[in-house]
């Protein structure tokens, strides 16, 4: 007789809660790969259409292949477009893209570097590795990379590396206000402690619909009931970038809570840069944006939040709608008072 154990049947609830994963990660990720490739075919996208140049798949660290290349994002020297309101040198953008730490990319938000070009700008338009394959730290690890290359490397773009914005969205506002707390706060890290060494605080930060707080992803569900959907999806995010026990990266696993260590009173050697945060009333991720308001207002670091009502997550990419082009312009004003 064997001694092996027959193997255990699943459930039928076990079963179709694992269909059910797999398919709304399916919609979920598919669906916006889909739409930024649909809306590439315009030709609106066409970056000389706005008087932008790009050089793509610029390596920023070495050895990296895919994972650690940008594109760069260049007004087109006399063929400004009408909203262009800078000059060379031109302020320096680094964007962080969203996708939940697990997808997309820069070819995925190819619109957030046309937006910010057009109007003046040079963009830094990042990849960097993804989990679950790449879990934390690996995806802060990378854009302190690319911070340090966008600072020794932003003139010969025509850009002022003194004037350098973070922006991101979703998981990318992550990972650009933990950048921005790394430019102004001393750190253990070798990789953290390089970018304080290069002593460029950013003039402002973008954190747009932000989950700025990776642990304790059942906080948003504590407030107002999800969806399967919606519950799966925060689950997946936090379990693939900081695992199932967030203790095994030591002191480092804060920087997954950058709105955590705001919270906390964090103290920094250089002052916190002003920031601007805008995010739909209809996003399941709306309190950590208003929390991280609260937590400005406390630190008295001059910012502004902006809600829009009744708009989803990442509605500002859908620029043909009003709400996404009143958000840009409030963007774009916010910026402007500070550069």
């Amino acid at each position: 007789m064997s001694s092996h154990s027959p193997p255990r049947l699943e459930t039928p609830a076990r079963l179709h809660e694992r269909l059910r994963v797999r398919l709304g990660r399916a919609v979920f990720d598919y669906g916006w790969e889909g739409l930024a490739r649909l809306g590439k075919l315009h030709p609106m996208a066409r970056p000389q259409r706005h008087g932008v140049d790009v050089t793509y798949d610029v390596p920023y660290r070495p050895g990296g292949g895919p994972s650690h290349q940008l594109d760069v994002y260049v007004p087109t020297p006399g063929a400004e477009h009408p909203r262009t309101v800078y000059q060379p040198p031109y302020p320096v953008v680094l964007y962080i893209h969203g996708g939940g730490f697990r997808i997309l990319s820069k070819d995925t938000h190819w619109l957030m570097g046309l937006a910010f070009a057009r109007r003046g700008m040079v963009v830094m338009n990042v990849n960097y590795r993804l989990s679950p394959q790449h879990p934390f730290p690996a995806a802060l690890e990378d854009v302190a990379a690319a911070y340090r290359f966008a600072v020794e490397h932003a003139a010969r773009f025509s850009g002022d590396p003194s004037r350098i914005l973070f922006a991101g969205e979703s998981a990318g506002a992550n990972l650009a206000l933990s950048l921005a707390l790394l430019t102004c706060t001393r750190r253990r890290e070798p990789w953290a402690e390089s970018v304080f060494a290069k002593g460029i605080v950013p003039r402002a930060v973008i954190p747009m619909c932000g989950m700025l707080q990776v642990s304790d992803w059942q906080r948003f569900t504590r407030r107002r009931p999800l969806s399967s959907f919606l519950t799966d999806r925060l689950q997946e995010t936090a379990e693939a970038y900081l695992g199932h026990d967030a203790s095994i990266h030591g002191e480092s696993a804060e920087l997954a809570d950058p709105l955590l260590l705001l919270e906390q009173g964090l103290p920094t050697e250089r002052p916190l840069p002003p920031m601007f945060a805008g995010v739909g009333t209809a996003d399941p991720l709306l309190d950590d944006t208003r929390r991280l308001a609260r937590a400005l207002d406390r630190r008295r670091v001059p910012h502004e939040a902006r809600y829009y009502p009744g708009e989803i997550h990442a509605f500002h990419a859908f620029v043909f709608r009003q709400a996404a082009r009143r958000c840009w312009e409030d963007q774009f004003a916010f910026i402007d008072r500070y550069l």
